[in-house]
């Protein structure tokens, strides 16, 4: 009886043993990227909260634990502009890349027969990706300038007695620039929606008597919320990060959040630039977390 009991046992052990070592394989599997994602990502995002508790003076930095920075952040109705601001470039280019995006996605997905074809059009997309940002919005200057070439052909045309003023340095070319860089973020993820809807789903509705609106609105949209709501986050993402885009070609009229912590860094404000860090990455988690809240991407991931 003794042999007999001992034997099962035995041989559950190694069957124990089996099954641990499987479950720990994922966490395995995971421990470089969790490593890779803990030492670039969230240490650098704890040492900005750390530092924007410190104090500091023109010279140096004192370690501490105050709430100036964020009461001086908060508190001022200049700050509060600047943010308004921010989040009006951020709505006027989202809206703009939606609009552009989907139809570049749709004409793509849908009015080109040949996948090979579909191919080529998005890689002449990305054509000019494969250079600087910097240079791309650069040579929007020599196009929208007081003698650029939109102002000299509308004089020689006669449309307008003299170059139009607002088109450089102005509001409307932050905008016009910010769509011309980040227009992709919005195509690519849509198109990959599109390219994954079932063409029978389109066909049963135009057979039930639907007009290609109708299908649009009611099929072809619906399907399409996960590849925008992605580019969404990206281009948004974007925008509120982006200081360089306005200061060039507002010409220093206008200012975002990004600009005044890029200001505060140049004058050695480190700690007032990580509190308003914070807080801007406090408002773009709210974004992404409404976005989320209203679309589910997870069948995109």
């Amino acid at each position: 009886m003794t042999v007999a009991l001992d034997q099962p046992v035995a041989a559950a052990k190694p069957a124990r043993r089996g099954r641990f070592s499987i479950n720990v394989v994922p966490y395995l599997q995971a421990a470089p990227l969790a490593l890779i994602l803990g030492a670039f990502l969230l240490l650098p995002i704890l040492m900005i909260a750390v530092v924007s508790f410190w104090d500091y003076d023109f010279a140096a930095m004192y370690p501490d634990f105050l709430t100036t920075n964020y009461a001086d952040t908060l508190g001022s109705w200049v700050t509060w502009k600047t943010y308004l601001n921010t989040l009006k470039y951020a709505g006027i280019v989202w809206a703009l890349t939606l609009f552009i995006g989907f139809w570049v996605a749709y004409f793509l997905a849908f009015h080109i027969r040949t996948t090979a074809m579909q191919m080529v059009l998005f890689l002449v997309c990305t054509v000019p990706f494969l250079t600087s940002n910097i240079i791309r919005m650069i040579s929007w200057i020599p196009v929208l300038g007081r003698n650029g070439l939109v102002n000299s052909t509308l004089v020689e045309i006669g449309l307008i007695p003299k170059p139009i003023e607002w088109l450089l340095y102005s509001e409307f070319a932050v905008v016009l620039a910010m769509v011309h860089l980040y227009t992709l973020f919005m195509v690519t993820p849509i198109f990959n929606t599109l390219m994954r809807i079932d063409k029978s789903l389109i066909e049963a509705a135009r057979d039930a008597g639907a007009s290609g609106w109708q299908v649009l609105w009611n099929v072809i949209i619906p399907l399409a919320k996960p590849g925008m709501a992605i580019g969404t986050i990206f281009v948004v993402t974007l925008v509120m990060a982006d200081f360089s885009t306005v200061q060039v070609m507002s010409g220093g009229q206008s200012a975002s959040v990004a600009l005044m912590m890029k200001n505060q860094m140049s004058l050695l404000q480190y700690p007032a630039a990580a509190a308003n860090a914070v807080v801007l990455l406090v408002l773009v988690l709210l974004m992404v977390a409404g976005i989320l809240r209203i679309v589910d991407i997870r069948k995109e991931l």
